[in-house]
């Protein structure tokens, strides 16, 4: 296993749409655990494919309290979404230190394929609502700093740019 560089918005790849997965193999099984490795070594709790630079539709999740429930989503799909919303306090691997409100779905219904290729279903609420629904718009190339206000927005993209530009130097 191995830790994998983790994209840093505003970096334009993690604008790309994910490919669907065409098949489970060593590669793929390879990346999840790597993907695993990275996101705990990093402190979060999900992680989509794209933010290490790879643009196939698979994503990691891991909310439990002794990080050891981890959650493997192949090509997943939203079937079904609660028409009640909550304002939700969002960061992202990929934006470090950088935390606002979101409004998701309280409840999602998600098909998707395990790590072994077998079809799931997980009905999701509380904080695996919100990781799922966070690492599928990784997904669709959509951060979600892209949901707060043009002028925090930019304030965060500024903020990003800099700290990159100290870490180089």
């Amino acid at each position: 296993m191995a830790l994998l560089p983790i994209l840093c918005y505003p970096d334009p790849k993690l604008h790309t749409v994910a490919k669907p997965v065409a098949e489970i193999d060593a590669r793929v099984k390879n990346l999840i655990a790597d993907m695993l490795e990275t996101m705990h070594e990093a402190k979060g709790i999900g992680l989509a494919a794209t933010q290490v630079n790879v643009h196939e539709r698979l994503i990691v999740i891991d909310v439990s309290e002794q990080h050891d429930s981890p959650i493997v989503l192949i090509n997943p799909k939203i079937i079904w979404s609660s028409p009640e919303t909550h304002l939700n306090e969002e960061g992202c691997l990929s934006v470090p230190g950088i935390y606002d409100g979101v409004e998701r779905f309280d409840l999602v219904k998600v098909e998707a394929l395990d790590e072994h290729g077998k079809q799931r279903l997980i009905e999701a609420d509380g904080l695996l609502s919100v990781c799922i629904q966070h690492e599928m718009d990784h997904l669709l190339g959509k951060m979600f700093v892209e949901y707060l206000s043009p002028l925090k927005r930019n304030r965060i993209k500024t903020k990003m740019l800099k700290a990159q530009r100290e870490a180089k130097s």
